[in-house]
């Protein structure tokens, strides 16, 4: 199956050059305001301008990692951490290997995404930490305090499957290009590449747009939370059921009744999950997010993310056009069936 990286194949040639420059010598993160605007932008019915393109790549992921201790660090420390991410040493790896572009690609080693099993050229995972609310943070995750999600053994079952190989209908949603879901939740985060997001507000219907694999979610806005209506709970939409409204100049968004099949969810069927939407700065919404889910998590959970202004619109992402590998992932099972061996499958970085 192919997966089309956002960046045009004819702009790729022209901008190898920067990119390798990039990944060696990354550029100075912004630095970004420590206080929030006292006046938001305004929509022309007086709600906060959230629209636009944003993006949140970055090194910085959900958990914190297990050689980190603190939840912000200074900028000094920021610049010996992103110096040894796994992305940015990837990039520089790759950039200083000598390969025979003639002949075949090594072989990769199980999740190892070095030499050419993935070329870091397409992949556009980040090179700093995030800055949120102007500190250089090292997890989403506030609260619990450690950065790590406070999961309940054998929680979320299905992360551990991702499809069997009897027919195409059983193959994983993201390899049949349905959806991916990290990008577009529960919860929204970002990955190794094509993190940006499209907002567009109307009066009664908030639609973020992400990239990945073109995710739409469609919020309708109430007056209040007391007026707010979820759908029928037979209905199990992709991304979960969310409804909306304004508190102020923030946007809340309510998600619950997450469809069972969409496995990378961070929330269960039964969980609530609570989104805010604010205008840190001109160039920089805060991203809040709180997470109730007794069946997945022994406590409720909270996080905070930035969403940086983007210069460049959203381009195509084409997944499943001229995919014709189905055919063969399942003659391939079939194979291996026939020799007694089970066949499996490892998904990384998406």
């Amino acid at each position: 199956m192919m997966r089309y990286n956002r960046l045009l194949c004819a702009a790729a040639i022209v901008a190898v050059s920067a990119f390798s420059a990039s990944a060696q010598t990354p550029a100075a993160a912004p630095v970004l305001s420590t206080k929030p605007m006292s006046n938001p932008p305004r929509t022309p019915d007086g709600r906060p301008d959230l629209q636009g393109t944003w993006n949140n790549t970055s090194v910085t992921r959900m958990e914190r990692p297990g050689n980190v201790s603190t939840l912000v660090l200074t900028e000094e420390e920021a610049v010996r951490y992103e110096q040894g991410s796994h992305w940015v040493v990837n990039a520089r790896n790759q950039d200083s290997e000598k390969v025979d572009t003639s002949a075949a690609p090594p072989p990769g080693k199980g999740s190892d995404f070095n030499l050419l099993r993935y070329n870091s050229f397409w992949l556009d995972a980040g090179n700093h930490l995030a800055r949120v609310k102007g500190e250089v943070r090292t997890s989403w995750i506030v609260d619990p305090p450690s950065g790590k999600l406070p999961a309940k053994p054998g929680a979320n079952k299905a992360f551990e499957g991702f499809g069997s190989f009897d027919t195409y209908e059983t193959r994983p949603l993201s390899e049949r290009c349905i959806l991916f879901g990290r990008q577009a939740g529960p919860i929204m985060q970002n990955a190794i590449y094509n993190n940006n997001m499209q907002f567009v507000q109307t009066p009664d219907t908030v639609m973020i747009l992400v990239e990945m694999v073109h995710e739409p979610r469609i919020i309708p806005i109430f007056k209040s939370k007391a007026d707010v209506k979820y759908r029928p709970s037979v209905i199990k939409p992709w991304f979960g059921d969310s409804v909306g409204w304004y508190e102020g100049d923030a946007l809340v968004v309510e998600t619950k009744n997450v469809n069972p099949a969409q496995v990378q969810a961070m929330i269960s069927p039964t969980g609530t999950l609570t989104e805010r939407f604010s205008r840190w700065s001109e160039d920089q919404i805060l991203y809040e997010f709180t997470v109730d889910d007794p069946a997945f998590y022994t406590q409720t959970w909270k996080g905070e993310m930035s969403l940086n202004r983007s210069a460049q619109p959203i381009y195509e992402y084409a997944c499943h056009e001229g995919n014709y590998s189905f055919a063969g992932i399942l003659q391939g099972a079939r194979v291996l069936e026939s020799q007694g061996r089970v066949p499996s499958i490892l998904v990384e970085g998406e």
